[in-house]
């Protein structure tokens, strides 16, 4: 445990941290791969060039030394984070690594106002967190590999069927090439993809949900093809697996993880909104509700651009027309005109309060959300001004995790260990 001088000097350095925060996580990035480049094998590429990494591992270093005399305000998202090094390998032996090149990326930032006293406060906090996902993430390593069918590092998948679910999306159904069992998974969850691409330097590893229900011979993936947008750019994993990904070839997945998952001992209706591939959780989500808890009211609600772009349609609508408690709704805000003339969708535009109060039976429930950062973020303020329950709002980032509302220090999420 940390003593109170030492607390007192983390808590001291607060208003430097949120002056300095995303200054210092950019050199910290700038060691870390100039000293150990082979870490460039675990780190997503494009959120780097986007700054998001920084931003967010910023956060989460202010979040530390805002709350270090009461680190469980904290501690809650440990397990969170944990599953995604868990699903990229982080092992206990890149703590240190971490360590040495924040704190070095420190003292480069502030200079002379880095005294020694400071460095060894910060050395000594880093030491007790970093402990904690130690502890953590050996406990899951062995979990994963200790269920029936799991395994720990990548596993090799056989892509049984690819099918193209709209003009941006595809499905991959993935069984083990060793011919053995498959771990079972919670609805919600997703497996890391490590990709070797002809012609680049490094491995890359991307998340990506299960969209299938489990208990399935199989795991099924649905990839939405990111190509370069104005300043955004090309998903080079996404890209490669719709271009030359084909049936036969090998994928390489993590065990399933992550702690947006579907509570199933709770009975009370549910609610399901999705922008674009975020509807990927929430199918696995639907489809386990409908067979699994069959009394239990569901509303499925999906925003789309349009048909064209609209995945996993069909699925939805089967698990709706065999059971009376599931009600689906589609919102396009750019729809086609054969989407007109086939009266494809409930409301042209975007999801609001209004239409949302209209056709959920009643905020007594428990809402699952996944989309667009601007997209969750209407919907969490939305959620908030109905005075929805804290404790009812679950939603998940695809991505390096950030906040649904400015002032919300909670979500964060730690981007290395």
């Amino acid at each position: 445990m940390l003593n109170d001088q030492t607390i007192k000097i983390i808590k001291s350095t607060v208003p430097v941290l949120e002056k300095h925060g995303t200054d210092i996580t950019k050199r910290f990035y700038q060691l870390l791969f100039t000293s150990h480049p082979e870490l460039l094998n675990i780190f997503n590429h494009a959120n780097q060039s986007q700054g998001k990494q920084q931003t967010a591992l910023a956060n989460a270093v202010y979040a530390a030394a805002q709350n270090i005399d009461k680190l469980e305000t904290i501690l809650p998202v440990v397990k969170q984070i944990a599953h995604k090094h868990r699903s990229l390998g982080i092992k206990a032996e890149h703590y240190p690594i971490v360590g040495q090149n924040l704190l070095a990326a420190i003292k480069d930032v502030l200079g002379d106002a880095a005294t020694e006293e400071i460095l060894q406060a910060w050395a000594e906090a880093y030491g007790v967190i970093a402990n904690v996902f130690i502890g953590v993430e050996a406990e899951m390593y062995q979990q994963s590999e200790r269920q029936k069918g799991g395994w720990t590092g990548f596993r090799g998948f056989r892509v049984k069927n690819k099918v193209k679910e709209s003009d941006v999306i595809t499905s991959f159904y993935l069984v083990p090439e060793d011919g053995g069992a498959i771990a079972s998974f919670e609805p919600g969850q997703y497996v890391s993809v490590k990709m070797e691409i002809p012609g680049e330097a490094n491995t890359y590893i991307r998340q990506y949900s299960l969209s299938d229900a489990p208990g399935k011979p199989h795991y099924r993936i649905s990839v939405k093809r990111e190509d370069a947008v104005l300043s955004k750019p090309e998903g080079k994993v996404s890209v490669y697996m719709h271009e030359h990904i084909n049936q036969g070839d090998t994928l390489w997945l993590s065990a399933p993880a992550g702690e947006f998952i579907l509570d199933q001992q709770d009975i009370r209706p549910i609610v399901f909104i999705s922008g674009g591939v975020g509807l990927t959780p929430l199918v696995s989500m639907l489809e386990t509700v409908a067979d699994s808890q069959p009394e239990r009211h569901v509303t499925f609600i999906h925003a789309a651009q349009n048909g064209d772009v609209h995945a996993l349609r069909q699925q939805v609508e089967k698990v709706a027309n065999r059971s009376r408690q599931v009600s689906v709704y589609w919102c396009y805000d750019k729809p086609t005109d054969r989407d007109r003339e086939k009266k494809a969708y409930d409301i042209e535009g975007y999801i609001d309060l209004p239409w949302l109060q209209k056709i959920i039976p009643t905020k007594e429930a428990s809402f699952y959300f996944c989309g667009p950062v601007q997209f969750m973020k209407t919907l969490y303020s939305s959620l908030k001004e109905w005075n929805v329950a804290a404790a009812d709002i679950h939603y998940e980032f695809f991505g390096p995790s950030g906040s649904l509302e400015e002032t919300d220090g909670a979500q964060v999420e730690v981007v290395v260990p």
